[in-house]
């Protein structure tokens, strides 16, 4: 338990220039190490287009403090600033009005710490209602794991205090911490749905919409959040991986970074035994075959590994494409 935090009212330039943080600079061993690196990119807060004024950002008074490490790595939560925002009901004409009550918007930024704090924290927004729909989810598949859990309740008047938000952002971010450090609740259906829910909802409409160079973005920043909390090849992660893969290699025009993401699924891929995983590894070697085609690169590596694949009687050709075996696996919306 860390102590009670009420934090202020910022304005956006201020909270920005606190929050801003320069590229880190690594050695890596590889090309593929390199983007690895560098795709733990900052999130910076951003104002909405919601009308987020001055007055409607709180900003954590302080960081959260370190762990002990004893020179490992530590994942903790923290929540470095939340905002104060009204629904947006679509118009006739297409554009925003704002109607209904208030609701607050907490900023959940994802830590590995070690005896300096993660220089590339992530961080995905989340209202009230997510962490108790979390909650509640969590307490009927898991109630003897989750008793002891004081979650904040529901209040009727004072939501848009700084002290009820500080009080809030302690509790969730205890939350979160008390999760990860159980794996049953960790690897529960129910944290990976708070996790990405919302985010693969919206990227795969993107991809229906075949708006594909906005629904990378969002991939992007899902898989950063994954890939600090769960283990490099776990299912989630992998799934992910090869759903941002899919996305960047559909479009008429690949994304600038399709070859770098299908080289790290690759990697990624290697000695991976899940049965269910195994069936998008195909599909993805064709894809990056058909990527390294449209780019003039040497094809014979992805060629040997199918060849081998046939000669043990794997059907390498004629198969689901890369997003049909990602669908038959986790049915979303995109079908093509």
């Amino acid at each position: 338990m860390h102590p009670a935090v009420v934090g202020h009212r910022v304005t956006v330039d201020s909270l920005n220039a606190a929050t801003g943080a320069d590229a880190v600079e690594d050695d890596p061993d590889s090309p593929v190490e390199a983007f690895e690196q560098s795709m733990l990119t900052i999130k910076i807060p951003q104002t909405n287009n919601r009308g987020s004024s001055a007055q409607d950002i709180w900003q954590r008074p302080s960081n959260r403090p370190l762990p002990s490490t004893d020179g490992g790595v530590v994942l903790c939560f923290e929540i470095p600033y939340a905002r104060v925002l009204p629904p947006v009901v679509p118009s006739a004409d297409g554009s925003g009005a704002s109607s209904g009550k208030k609701y607050v918007i907490y900023d959940v930024s994802v830590r590995q710490d070690t005896s300096q704090p993660d220089p590339n924290p992530t961080s995905i927004e989340r209202r009230y209602t997510h962490f108790l729909k979390l909650y509640d989810g969590l307490r009927k598949e898991h109630p003897l794991l989750v008793q002891t859990v004081s979650f904040p309740k529901k209040v009727l008047v004072g939501n848009f205090s700084a002290e009820l938000i500080g009080e809030r952002s302690m509790a969730f971010e205890s939350f979160l911490d008390y999760i990860v450090s159980v794996p049953s609740l960790r690897d529960s259906d129910h944290f990976l749905e708070f996790l990405q829910g919302d985010e693969l909802k919206r990227a795969c409409q993107l991809l229906d919409e075949r708006r594909n160079e906005f629904a990378v973005p969002i991939l992007e920043n899902t898989f950063r959040v994954l890939n600090k909390i769960f283990l490099d090849k776990s299912k989630c992660v992998l799934l992910l991986l090869c759903r941002l893969v899919a996305a960047c290699t559909t479009s008429p025009i690949p994304h600038p970074l399709a070859e770098q993401w299908a080289e790290l699924a690759l990697r990624r891929y290697e000695h991976v035994c899940d049965t269910d995983l195994l069936v998008l590894y195909i599909p993805l070697l064709q894809t990056c075959l058909h990527l390294w085609w449209q780019r003039g690169r040497d094809r014979s590596l992805l060629e040997e590994r199918l060849d081998q694949m046939a000669k043990k009687g794997i059907k390498v050709k004629g198969g689901p494409t890369l997003t049909q075996a990602i669908h038959a696996l986790d049915p979303r919306a995109e079908t093509t």
